[in-house]
């Protein structure tokens, strides 16, 4: 059985350097625009050969989208067009838009909605690292509508890179994300531009960025190109989130600037609740 990754950046390249470290497939086929990404990832041994879409989709038994959402929006549904016995899989962000668009499909039964809970900061092949999956979720998308066969493959794949998996259905899906994933990076993205404001009057300011900074921004590291469409295709949801963020910031202000420590110390002991989810 042949695999086709489509997309060999951090998702798709630690993907496929487990599947060849238990020998899941007989082969491993990367599907990559980039020129310098397809030499990177031939250098690293993330896939076995490169191939162009269509090639791969005749050699491959599962198709596996690791590329932006707004790109799996876009070919989606003439990949399925060309299936017969393949199975795509999509590991994008979002669920609502993509699954819409296939919605009425006569080869719905052919696509696993998919999504790892895991990632990094890092993008392009040379962020692919081994164990990047292990014991993180895997969430599965309206799996019901997915061909039996279909998702028995898709979640093999699951077994082999070690994850826990969950079922949701769309809205619920990209609900949650926004706020446990859209909305660290937003308030990243946005820790990272203040800071980066004040830099140009106090040249000096990153000389004191310790650890506690570091692990705050690190996700405003994170590649633009796979960010601006997850928002856009999430955005109302964002927007929900976002505003309610907002809030909570205008609330700490407002104790800070009426000089109301007890009622801010309230509201970090608040916050400090978190730990229940979180250990």
């Amino acid at each position: 059985m042949n695999i086709a990754i489509v997309g060999i950046g951090l998702i798709g390249g630690s993907i496929g350097i487990r599947l060849k470290e238990t020998q899941f497939a007989q082969k491993t086929i990367g599907v990559e625009k980039n020129e310098a990404n397809q030499k990177k990832a031939l250098q690293l041994g993330l896939v076995d050969e490169i191939l162009p879409l269509e090639e791969a989709l005749k050699q491959a038994k599962i198709i596996i989208l690791t590329i932006p959402v707004d790109a799996i929006v876009k070919i989606l549904p003439g990949l399925l067009d060309k299936v017969t016995d393949q199975v795509v899989i999509d590991m994008g962000s979002t669920k609502t838009n993509i699954l819409r668009t296939i919605a009425d499909h006569p080869k719905r039964g052919r696509y696993v909605a998919a999504h790892p809970m895991a990632g990094t900061e890092y993008s392009g092949p040379e962020a692919a690292v081994p164990g990047l999956f292990k014991e993180k979720v895997m969430v599965y998308v309206e799996a019901f509508k997915s061909d039996e066969d279909a998702f028995e493959l898709a979640d093999a794949v699951t077994e082999q890179l070690e994850m826990k998996t969950s079922f949701m259905n769309a809205d619920e899906h990209d609900e949650h994300t926004a706020y446990v994933s859209h909305i660290s990076h937003l308030t990243s993205f946005a820790l990272a531009l203040t800071v980066l404001e004040k830099e140009k009057s106090q040249g000096r300011i990153f000389e004191l960025a310790g650890s506690g900074f570091q692990s705050t921004v690190r996700l405003a590291k994170s590649s633009p190109e796979m960010w601006t469409p997850i928002f856009k295709q999430n955005r109302e949801n964002v927007l929900e989130v976002l505003e309610e963020h907002i809030k909570q910031l205008q609330n700490l202000y407002n104790k800070l600037a009426a000089e109301d420590y007890e009622g801010l110390h309230k509201l970090i002991k608040k916050s400090n609740k978190i730990k229940r989810i979180i250990k």
